[in-house]
């Protein structure tokens, strides 16, 4: 994914943080990110590391809302975080830019070249994040195990159109991203080997089934 701020230059990027008084606030591993402003109307970019948002249960069960990781968006409006039972937990050391998005749209912002150029990098960004959270829910919508792996996979064919689908992510995050037990999912796959539903090799799965 390319930044927001991709298509700026140096002294751009310089301007426009000065233009909307950007904030950046650095995070150790594991330590909680934005926990005094999340409540309030901002938008933020990871710049450097990782982030996860989860949820935590009346009973303690976490689920694991979304992995950001650089350059990825998250914001009150299109994210969960404005929720008093989330938690967003910096998984390595993390920077996060903030801006508040009363500054963001402030109607002066557009006479300014670069502002429009980052607004619609920062739209194209917020709009693909939106796609993903669609593929996501259809997913989560499966009932098991199978055929929530199964739904992922085909959703990832159809982006390439080939039977080889790339994990993003590791293997393991996979689970978390189907909000599925681990151990559990790594059965799942085993028998989807042994059927010879798939080959597993790194980060590459290969389909062996007739597509959907």
């Amino acid at each position: 994914m390319n930044s927001p701020f991709a298509d700026l230059s140096r002294v751009q990027t310089v301007r426009l943080f000065e233009l909307l008084d950007v904030h950046i606030y650095k995070y150790n591993k594991n330590e909680e990110v934005l926990p005094t402003i999340k409540n309030s109307n901002i938008i933020g970019v990871v710049m450097e590391g990782s982030i996860q948002i989860s949820y935590i249960e009346y009973n303690g069960n976490e689920i694991i809302m979304e992995n950001l990781n650089k350059d990825d968006v998250f914001g009150t409006n299109f994210s969960s975080i404005s929720n008093d039972n989330c938690e967003i937990i910096a998984k390595e050391n993390t920077e996060v830019l903030v801006i508040d998005y009363v500054k963001l749209m402030n109607p002066k912002n557009l006479k300014y070249p670069y502002f429009n150029i980052f607004f619609r990098s920062l739209f194209d960004t917020i709009n693909n994040k939106f796609r993903g959270n669609t593929e996501r829910m259809r997913i989560l919508e499966k009932k098991q195990i199978r055929e929530r792996l199964l739904e992922y996979f085909e959703i990832e064919r159809k982006k390439t159109r080939s039977r080889y689908i790339y994990l993003p992510f590791a293997l393991k995050d996979l689970a978390d991203y189907i909000s599925v037990n681990r151990s559990a999912m790594f059965r799942e796959l085993k028998h989807l080997k042994e059927e010879k539903l798939i080959e597993i090799n790194d980060k590459r799965i290969t389909l062996l089934y007739k597509y959907l």
